[in-house]
């Protein structure tokens, strides 16, 4: 190989790597706000909707192949505006209603942009598939500036989730062609994963009534303490060894 066109393949691959680079930080910085609500939801909350939350990079080859696919020019300005996918994060809750909440509570912060909403938990797919699906781009903030990166964010239910995990790998055993009579117990699957989240639901509800809304975000950017929880301290007289 010529030493011009081997000093043009390591300056691509060395752009290609810092491509896909901002998108695993973006997917970190998703990450990391789920896990911050996550922990405050199960220490500082009545209630932790979360039960699992899972992140995925597209391998080099995968991006290329859906570039080609989608007919996409080789730029890295086409790549990002087209192919949104490329990080992904999922969230696994408990009941449908956790699905909204938790989409309320990543949209309403300031530095996510919603892109692209998709309620396929309002309205599925023809094949039974729910889910909610978001767009979203972060600022992730490297050494040369500052690169928005698209994200998608998958909200489900655990139900959701297992069945989607289920209809993906018989997908890919038949390599897309499903035959008829396992598409239709597939379909009749997902209006019993329906069912079950429904009926869950009512049993959450009778059991522990409507739970009030989480205060995610403060206008003057701080977290009221409960006269109950002051009421505890003060009590139990609860000191707090100084940070060194």
């Amino acid at each position: 190989m010529p030493d011009a066109l081997l000093a043009e393949f390591h300056v691509l691959r060395e752009e290609f790597s810092r491509f896909m680079f901002a998108y695993k930080f973006g997917m970190d910085e998703v990450t990391t706000k789920v896990s911050i609500l996550q922990q405050e939801f199960k220490h500082l909350q009545k209630y932790n909707p979360i039960e699992h939350v899972a992140s995925r990079l597209k391998t080099a080859e995968s991006v290329l192949d859906k570039i080609a696919r989608k007919q996409c020019e080789p730029r890295f300005e086409e790549i990002r505006a087209k192919i949104t996918d490329i990080a992904g994060v999922r969230v696994t809750c408990s009941f449908t209603s956790d699905v909204y909440l938790i989409s309320d509570a990543l949209t309403r912060q300031d530095d996510l942009t919603v892109l692209q909403r998709k309620d396929y938990v309002a309205e599925p797919k023809p094949n039974g598939y729910r889910s909610l699906h978001l767009i979203v781009e972060v600022p992730v903030f490297l050494s040369s500036g500052v690169v928005d990166v698209p994200v998608e964010i998958q909200i489900r239910t655990v139900a959701m989730d297992f069945w989607a995990s289920l209809e993906h790998k018989i997908f890919y055993k038949y390599s897309g062609d499903v035959p008829p009579h396992i598409a239709r117990s597939l379909q009749e699957a997902a209006t019993t994963a329906a069912r079950l989240d429904d009926e869950m639901e009512s049993l959450h509800h009778d059991v522990h009534g409507a739970l009030p809304p989480v205060p995610v975000e403060m206008a003057n950017g701080s977290i009221p303490i409960p006269d109950a929880v002051l009421a505890r301290f003060a009590q139990q007289r609860v000191t707090f060894a100084p940070l060194i």
